[in-house]
C-alpha cells in the first residue's frame, strides 16, 4: 500500500540525574564528594533508507523514543548515556512540526538529522563544592529530551512529471520509455499510485521520470485523487503534459491543457513557471487538422509541442530526446528549505507550570515548555535574550523566585543556564 502521509510523537532520552556521593576511604579524612554527572539522553535521529519507498511503517508504530541516560556514580564516575533512535524514512521525506507545520528537515540527501536532541546529564554534587559549601548534599537533574509530534510527507524525487487527464496515456508512455510496468488498462484511474520509471539515454545519461495519478479539474481542491498526488509534482526539475489527440474520452484536448495548468497554478503558484513541454498523444484517433490545430494553439502559448503513438513507440524517441536536452540546461531536484518553529508556540504553554526549588543559595527552575524556548534562544543576542527575560516574567518564575526568598547574587539554574539574580 502507497503510505505517503504520516503523523508520529518522538521524544528523545532524558539525561540521567547527578550522583550525590561522597568520597569514602580508609586513612582519608574528609574525602570530600564524588559525585558523578549523569549520563547525556539518547537522541532521535531520521536516517534515509532507499530500500523504503513508502511511510506505510508508520501506520502501526506512531511513537518513538531514545533510551534515557543513567545516573551518575560514586568516584566521579559519569553515568552512561543513552542510545540513539534512529527513524529510517524514504528519500524525498520532509519533515514538519506537527502545530506550526514549520518544515525542519528535507530528508533528499544522504546525512541523518536529528529531530529531537537528548537531555543533558546532570550535574554531580561534586559541582557544587565552595568554600563555604563544602558537603552540597544536592545534585542536578538531567534536562529532559526533546518532545515533538510531527508530521511526514513523501515528495517523490523525480527528474520529471508526466500530466494529464485520466486515460490520456501517461502509464503506456513510461512503460515504453522506462522499465517501469504500470497497470494500464481502458478505464479512468487504472494508476492510484506514483509510479517511477528510470530512462537510460546511453552510457552517463539517465533521468527518473514519475508518472503523477488522479490530476482532473478540481485536483487542487481534493477533486479525484489529485489532492493526495500533486504534492508529488512540486520538486520536478520540468513537467511533460500529455494530452489525447483526439480527444477520444469526449474532451476537448486544448480545455484539458488549460483545465490542468490552472489546478497547477492553484496547488503551489510555482508550479505554473516550470519549464513544460506538451505532447499529443493518441495522434492514430487525431485527424490532421485536429493536430495542426492542437499544435497551433500550444506553440502559440509558448510550449514545445511533441506528437507520438505511445503503445506502437511512434514519436517517443523525439520526446525523450527533447526532455534529456531541456534536462541539461536546469537546476537539480528542488529541496525545500528549514524553518524555524516559532518561540510563540512554546510560550502559549506555559500554563503548564513550572517548579522553583531552592538549595542553600542556588535555585533550580524546571519547566519543559521553558527548556524548548531556553534551546532556540540565542543568549548572546541582546533582542533574544530580552525575549527570555520577559518570558520569566510573565510566566511567573521571578515572582516565585522572590517568594522563595532568592536574594541578589544567588544563583538562578534553569536546566543549562545560569545566571545570578539581579533584583
Amino acid at each position: 500500500m502507497f503510505i505517503d502521509k504520516a503523523t508520529i510523537k518522538i521524544k528523545a532520552g532524558d539525561g540521567g540525574d547527578g550522583a550525590v556521593t561522597f568520597h569514602r576511604e580508609k586513612y582519608v579524612a574528609s574525602g570530600g564528594p564524588d559525585g558523578g554527572d549523569g549520563g547525556k539522553g539518547g537522541s532521535v535521529v531520521f536516517s534515509v533508507d532507499d530500500n523504503l519507498s513508502t511511510l506505510a511503517d508508520f501506520r502501526y508504530k506512531r511513537k518513538y523514543r531514545a533510551e534515557d541516560g543513567k545516573k551518575g556514580e560514586t568516584g566521579h564516575r559519569t553515568g552512561k548515556s543513552g542510545s540513539d533512535m534512529i527513524i529510517r524514512v524514504p528519500r524525498g521525506t520532509v519533515i514538519r512540526e506537527s502545530e506550526s507545520g514549520a518544515l525542519i528537515a528535507d530528508m533528499s540527501g544522504s546525512e541523518p538529522f536529528i529531530a529531537a536532541k537528548g537531555g543533558r546529564g546532570g550535574w554531580g554534587n561534586k559541582h557544587f563544592a565552595t568554600p563555604t559549601r563544602q558537603t552540597p548534599r544536592f545534585a542536578k537533574s538531567g534536562t529532559p529530551g526533546e518532545e515533538w509530534e510531527v508530521r511526514l510527507e513523501l515528495k517523490l524525487l523525480a527528474d520529471v512529471g508526466l500530466l494529464g487527464f485520466p486515460n490520456v496515456g501517461k502509464s503506456t508512455f513510461i512503460s515504453v520509455v522506462s522499465e517501469a510496468r504500470p497497470i494500464i488498462a481502458d478505464y479512468h484511474f487504472t494508476t492510484i499510485v506514483p509510479v517511477l520509471g528510470v530512462v537510460y539515454m546511453g552510457e552517463g545519461g539517465s533521468f527518473v521520470m514519475a508518472d503523477i495519478p488522479g490530476l482532473i479539474e478540481g485536483a487542487s481542491e481534493g477533486v479525484g485523487l489529485g489532492h493526495e498526488f500533486l504534492r508529488h509534482v512540486e520538486r520536478c526539475r520540468m513537467l511533460v503534459h500529455i494530452l489525447d489527440a483526439g480527444g477520444s474520452e469526449g474532451r476537448d484536448p486544448v480545455s484539458d491543457f488549460e483545465k490542468l495548468n490552472a489546478e497547477l497554478e492553484r496547488w503551489d503558484a510555482e508550479l505554473a513557471l516550470r519549464p513544460q513541454i506538451v505532447v499529443a498523444n493518441k495522434i492514430d484517433l487525431a485527424s490532421d487538422d485536429q493536430l495542426e490545430r492542437l499544435r497551433a494553439y500550444i506553440e502559440g502559448k509558448g510550449y514545445d509541442f511533441y506528437a507520438m503513438c505511445a503503445p506502437i513507440t511512434e514519436g517517443t524517441r523525439e520526446v525523450i530526446n527533447a526532455v534529456a536536452a531541456k534536462l541539461r540546461d536546469l537546476p537539480p531536484i528542488r529541496r525545500f528549505s528549514e524553518e524555524e518553529i516559532p518561540l510563540a508556540l512554546f510560550e502559549q504553554k506555559k500554563n503548564t507550570g513550572f517548579t522553583v526549588t531552592a538549595r542553600d543559595d542556588v535555585y533550580f527552575v524546571e519547566a519543559e515548555w521553558l527548556l524548548k524556548i531556553l534551546r532556540r534562544t540565542d543568549l548572546d543576542d541582546y533582542e533574544s535574550l530580552q525575549y527570555f527575560q520577559r518570558v520569566l516574567q510573565s510566566s511567573g518564575i521571578i515572582d516565585a523566585l522572590r517568594e522563595k526568598g532568592i536574594n541578589e547574587g544567588d544563583t538562578v539554574s534553569i536546566y543549562d543556564l545560569e545566571f545570578e539574580f539581579v533584583n
